[in-house]
């Protein structure tokens, strides 16, 4: 009976896993076109979650692998990011198990509100901290223990959101990294696919591992491999784009996700 309800749904699935996969790479947020998908087509929002988590593993890692190039010279951060990263998905798929998901789902407009803003604002942010660390006789490049930590934390918290539901991660994850980091877009781009590759995987092993009976896996297949097509398309096209255009980008499919999530 599954499968044949899955005939059904085939296409509609596998073109809203290219475009998540796409729109992962090239701004996160993808979630929010898989995950209200699932639930239209009678899906419950664990199942929808768990299932989405699982396949959407293949297009993060072909995202990360398109920006690989941009995550040059990131890594004494990510060394510090990464295991935040990893504790925050550990703790938001255990709490998707413990709470009730609507917690999260009502937290997350206000949530990606707040990263548009900072997607918006980021520049006149790394600027302003600039000038300060010019005036200050210290390279522009330089970043503070203070911020330094507030990255760490802010990473670690978006971990266990993402962890817990995944939807929208990428955009608060470029929205921090864009208000702390005196980075280039595209750079931070790179940094978020990789990063929100970790608490993919950690929430899809998560998932396998506990509650393997609450995914269904020929949708978590078909979101697998059209994500993976669409992670290396969006990658591609993605790092054509300047800064402007990206940062434009991230800000119109964010509101169109911020429609969607609250229409569902």
């Amino acid at each position: 009976m599954l499968l044949e309800v899955l005939a059904s749904h085939v296409i509609l699935i596998g073109l809203a896993g290219f475009a998540a996969g796409a729109i992962n790479a090239l701004v996160g947020s993808g979630t929010l076109i898989t995950f209200p998908t699932l639930v239209a087509l009678g899906y419950p929002p664990v199942t929808a979650t768990m299932s989405n988590a699982v396949g959407l593993v293949a297009g993060s890692v072909s995202g990360t692998w398109g920006y690989r190039a941009e995550l040059s010279g990131q890594w004494d951060r990510l060394r510090w990011q990464i295991p935040a990263s990893l504790a925050g998905g550990v703790l938001g798929s255990f709490l998707l198990l413990h709470l009730p998901e609507q917690v999260f789902i009502m937290v997350v407009p206000v949530l990606l509100v707040l990263a548009l803003v900072l997607v918006v604002v980021g520049p006149r942010i790394q600027s302003w901290a600039r000038s300060r660390a010019e005036a200050q006789g210290r390279p522009a490049e330089h970043v503070s223990p203070v911020r330094m930590a507030l990255l760490v934390f802010g990473t670690f918290a978006i971990g266990v959101y993402g962890g817990y539901f995944t939807a929208a991660q990428g955009i608060l994850l470029v929205g921090v990294m864009g208000a702390l980091l005196p980075e280039s877009i595209q750079r931070m781009n790179g940094a978020k696919n990789l990063l929100a590759l970790v608490v993919n995987v950690v929430a899809a092993i998560g998932y396998t591992s506990v509650a393997s009976d609450r995914i269904s896996w020929p949708v978590a297949a078909i979101i697998a491999a059209s994500s993976l097509v669409g992670g290396v398309v969006g990658a591609r096209y993605g790092r054509r784009l300047s800064p402007n255009a990206l940062r434009s980008t991230i800000v119109v499919v964010g509101l169109i996700g911020l429609y969607r999530l609250l229409a569902v």
